[in-house]
């Protein structure tokens, strides 16, 4: 091309994308991208003429934002019209359509097109002419068709002389025909549908379980306002009998949102995890309330009663999953800038599940915040309650007391050199305990703690812009470590925790646990500490396709005991978690827990993920957990497999294997074939569980969703599989 003229092209794009904008203050923002070819502009009268492929993008003076790509445009920006020819594609608001030839108005938001494609979800519209009010929100067209089929030619299609669409509220058509392929199967003269949620609908899963023999789930869901949803399931399962139950939703306004729910079963077969024989009158209430007083204030109640403790178990296996021992409780909560103030109320209603109980338990808290125009901070915490102790089935002697509890901390955190954190601070605690009742024998006591330390982090990083490397498709690199070193030295309280009643106690786990206060939030636990805990953070960031990625996050965490309790050693274990993605399909996850006593591993998780796109996926993985009588008895070594390839755009299938090498066990076999039916989709699941002393537990499920109202969100079933057999 002559430089001149090119000079001169690119001239125009740069006044078409910045002065005319600029000359439309008050009007709109308008931007134009239409390369440096075709394009003609007058800066007189504002007209754009581009017809080598260009961009509109316009913001009208109240925010609404549209965007206009076509083959070839006329724009008149001091009117706004344009006309739009060669695969144009329209967006205004959360609206879009396609079409061969658009003219629409980018200031009265007015349009009207030849041939068109346009979404309201779940339905898709297109047809020969097509006129549009955006304000109003309102589609009229002539020649047109209706559809579920996301796709170019549909299955099933109903066609109409005329159609009106009301975004979001409904869809009408005249003289309308439904076809199946190119079949007709019914006609009438008005056919009509609401955009808005379904007002009642059938959920029906058949399948076959070896503890139930052949069964039917199945769910009818009614709406009747967009205020009240209600449901009755109706399950029946060939060994076990008929199970029964209601749900319900109601949205009060200003007065909250309310559920409820009940589900009973004759079970003709109930047993327990020792195979004994329970009541088959079987049954479980919910009940769940939540109130948004105000932004900042709000009250939530949750109630939770079960006929026995595998009730859940047995019916809900996805819930139970998530929650084997579910809590009971009313609570609220207030915030302020810096401080909150919430009231805990937790009876126990199912005797068989230990729990205590708070009747009710105050907490006042402190947030870390600036003590005036000084350079300290002031963070605390103090609640008082009533608390009881109960065991599981009563088997041990349950005990109560109240408590007062009352700790209170100061820093001075100040960086030196610009670049050396420290954060030194000093607190205290005062804790009053009630005379204990019941299986605890004790009087009144008072216990005061004394807590002080210091925290000393950095933060050093260097960049690498030019650094390139293939291996890892990566553009620039960035390396930030952060040290860390936290010290806390709490002497021996007047009273040990095996003097006091425990009901905010350590509870042993897998993970490293906090050492400082109010993190540490064990109050009934606390003991002497003098502790330095040694942290190092690694990261590596880069840039792929433009956007910044995590390439390396490692973190690595271990405990040094200056002064040991009896129950700790010089040094905790080292805890390691680490997170590299070499590629953007490619992922390593790894967390371990080393002692450094024994020279053995007590945690050693790792997975491997490989993610080509949406065709397929492998994941490999391998958790080892030592045996520990506190946490785990019998400990872990599971292999772990799962691959999903999707064969075609009609046919996909996922496995999903879990086997104890401890023992040679396969625990757990996962099997779903996908089938795409143009509008549904269907999935066939067969799972084989291994229960060791008891028999082999085999379920075979099918599940059939529509595409354009689908019963489960994506890769529900990648996370868990169970939601497949038994959806709730």
């Amino acid at each position: 091309m002559n430089p001149i003229r090119r000079v001169i092209y690119l001239l125009c794009a740069w006044v078409i994308a910045s002065a005319s904008a600029m000359a439309q203050v008050g009007q709109g923002e308008w931007k134009v991208d239409a390369g440096d070819k075709g394009v003609e502009f007058d800066p007189r009268t504002g007209r754009v003429v581009a017809t080598n492929g260009v961009v509109i993008q316009y913001k009208s003076p109240d925010g609404m934002e549209a965007e206009l790509s076509a083959n070839s445009i006329s724009l008149d920006q001091n009117s706004g019209d344009v006309e739009a020819e060669g695969r144009v594609f329209l967006r205004s608001g959360a609206q879009s359509w396609k079409g061969s030839k658009i003219h629409y108005n980018f200031k009265t938001r007015r349009m009207d097109s030849g041939s068109f494609r346009t979404e309201h979800a779940p339905f898709y519209a297109g047809g020969l002419s097509l006129s549009a009010d955006v304000d109003s929100q309102t589609i009229t067209a002539t020649n047109a068709f209706v559809t579920v089929d996301d796709i170019a030619d549909p299955i099933y299609v109903i066609r109409c002389k005329s159609l009106k669409v009301v975004s979001g509220k409904r869809i009408t058509a005249t003289h309308a025909t439904a076809y199946v392929g190119k079949v007709p199967v019914w006609y009438l003269p008005v056919w009509s549908r609401s955009l808005e949620r379904h007002r009642n609908y059938w959920v029906t899963v058949p399948g076959y379980r070896s503890i139930f023999g052949p069964y039917i789930l199945t769910k009818y869901v009614w709406n009747p306002t967009d205020e009240l949803e209600t449901a009755i399931n109706m399950d029946y399962r060939q060994r076990r009998g008929i199970g029964i139950g209601p749900e319900i939703k109601l949205n009060l306004g200003e007065w909250g949102e309310l559920g409820a729910g009940g589900y009973y079963a004759r079970d003709d077969g109930p047993v327990n995890t020792q195979n004994r024989t329970i009541d088959p009158n079987r049954h479980r209430l919910n009940f769940t309330y939540k109130l948004e007083i105000r932004t900042n204030t709000t009250v939530k109640a949750l109630v939770r009663h079960q006929s026995d403790p595998f009730v859940v178990r047995d019916f809900f296996e996805w819930e139970y999953r998530q929650n084997t021992q579910p809590s009971t409780y009313l609570e609220f909560e207030h915030l302020w800038d810096n401080f909150s103030l919430s009231a805990l109320a937790m009876p126990r209603v199912n005797d068989f599940f230990e729990r205590v109980e708070r009747l009710p338990d105050v907490k006042l808290t402190a947030l870390r915040q600036k003590l005036g125009n000084t350079p300290f901070f002031y963070e605390g915490e103090s609640g008082a309650g009533y608390f009881k102790h109960e065991f599981r089935d009563n088997n041990r002697p349950s005990f109560a007391a109240r408590r007062v509890d009352t700790y209170h901390q100061v820093l001075l955190p100040k960086t030196y050199f610009n670049w050396l954190n420290v954060t030194p601070r000093v607190g205290g605690r005062f804790t009053s305990y009630g005379e204990s009742e019941g299986g605890f024998v004790g009087d009144e006591a008072s216990r005061y703690v004394f807590n002080t330390g210091a925290e000393f982090s950095t933060k050093l990083s260097r960049t690498w812009e030019d650094k390139k490397l293939s291996l890892f498709n990566s553009e620039g690199m960035r390396h930030i470590i952060e040290p860390s070193v936290n010290y806390v030295y709490v002497p021996s309280p007047n009273k040990t925790p095996g003097e006091l009643p425990q009901f905010d106690s350590i509870i042993p786990t897998l993970r490293l646990l906090p050492i400082d206060y109010p993190e540490f939030n064990s109050i009934d636990s606390v003991d002497s500490q003098n502790t330095v805990r040694l942290g190092l953070r690694n990261q590596i960031q880069t840039k792929r396709e433009g956007r910044v990625d995590t390439l390396l996050n490692w973190q690595l965490f271990t405990d040094w005991n200056i002064k040991q309790r009896p129950d700790q050693d010089t040094y905790s274990d080292v805890f390691s978690d680490l997170d590299f993605k070499p590629r953007e399909w490619l992922v390593f996850n790894s967390e371990n827990r080393y002692n450094l006593n024994s020279g053995t591993f007590r945690i050693a998780d790792h997975r491997v993920t490989f993610t080509r796109s949406d065709r397929w996926s492998i994941g490999v993985g391998h958790r080892y957990v030592r045996r520990d009588a506190a946490v785990d008895p019998f400990g872990q070594n599971l292999i772990l497999a799962n691959f999903y390839y999707r064969l075609n755009e009609n046919w996909g299938f996922n496995v999903r294997e879990q086997f104890e090498s401890r023992d040679g066990t396969m625990e757990e076999q996962n099997y779903t074939i996908y089938r795409d039916f143009r509008s549904w989709v269907g999935s066939l699941t067969m799972r084989l569980r291994n229960n060791r002393q008891q028999a082999d537990d085999f379920t075979i499920a099918f599940a059939l969703s529509m595409k354009a109202l689908p019963r489960f969100d994506l890769g529900t079933d990648a996370n868990e599989p169970t939601y497949l057999i038994n959806n709730r």
